[in-house]
């Protein structure tokens, strides 16, 4: 795959179809292959350049040298609004977005962002508004609290083995399954874990992303005054990024779409990709020249 300099770091990315720029940004420590090849060919087949890129410290992109704190150590300081000291926040990472858009020559694009890509697309939109033509934030939240996870997960989360090349895929599949809805299939995603692993391996950078998420600011004054047509997407089973986080984002966004689905949870479930397809068109479809954060 080829390679940008971006931000002063380097990102891989991918890149398919014609049309209007569409960039993908996905979620913590999740690989740019991460995003279902049904979910981009058939945005690619609705007429999107589709670019997808690794996040730093994930993948085949730059990696950080930061000591993280403890995933334990990190929440339990957002929980109790100590600070945490990180290397990079989601701004940062906004700003790598903008990077990645400037170094392929793309003035604006659509962005889509799941989970911690959703939060980093709300402050794409919030630092960079002319470079968004349309958000669409899937299950993320903006960053005041509200769809946090429960204590009782961030221990189960916490409490997992130190993750190894031997028990890395194992734990993949036991992670997806807790967070993902009815339609999880083990036989479906044990062989993505296990090529999402065989390409990169970085449990650090993991911990550097949970980190920075804990040290990001309340994005809700920001995504008062965005002006481009939003689409907030969300699992009502959603047991890492509680339904309440999508619902805050959408009462905020000033105009935006709030759609929520009954069988989804942490997760892009197969089903309702062809409606989620259309909901990112048709959200696109609404984007005005014209569109800018006040």
């Amino acid at each position: 795959m080829p390679q940008v300099e971006a931000n002063g770091l380097t990102f891989e990315y991918e890149r398919q179809g014609s049309g209007e720029p569409l960039l993908l940004i996905m979620g913590l420590g999740a690989q740019l292959t991460a995003w279902p090849v049904e979910l981009v060919d058939g945005l690619a087949g609705r007429g999107f350049d589709v670019i997808r890129y690794d996040n730093r410290d994930i993948g085949l992109s730059s990696v950080c040298d930061w000591e993280p704190p403890s995933q334990l150590r990190a929440f339990f300081a957002k929980l109790f609004r100590r600070p945490i000291e990180t290397g990079y926040v989601i701004d940062d990472m906004a700003d790598d977005a903008a990077g990645v858009l400037d170094a392929l020559g793309i003035e604006s694009a659509h962005i889509v962002g799941v989970s911690m890509g959703g939060m980093i697309s709300q402050a794409l939109a919030i630092r960079h508004p002319h470079r968004v033509r349309s958000l669409t934030s899937i299950m993320s939240n903006p960053g005041d609290g509200s769809g946090s996870l429960t204590p009782k997960i961030a221990l189960k989360f916490a409490r997992r083995p130190e993750p190894t090349l031997e028990n890395a895929v194992d734990q993949a599949v036991e992670t997806y399954g807790a967070i993902s809805g009815p339609h999880f299939d083990e036989t479906v995603y044990r062989p993505l874990a296990e090529a999402a692993v065989a390409r990169s391996f970085r449990p650090e950078g993991l911990a550097r992303q949970t980190a920075a998420i804990m040290a990001s600011a309340d994005r809700v004054p920001g995504l008062r005054r965005v002006k481009v047509p939003t689409l907030v997407v969300h699992g009502l089973l959603d047991p890492l990024v509680k339904p309440s986080g999508g619902i805050r984002t959408a009462e905020v966004v000033p105009d935006s779409r709030l759609l929520m689905f009954n069988d989804m949870a942490h997760d892009l479930p197969a089903p309702r990709i062809p409606e989620i397809l259309d909901a990112i068109a048709s959200v696109a479809a609404r984007a005005g020249s014209d569109a800018v954060v006040a």
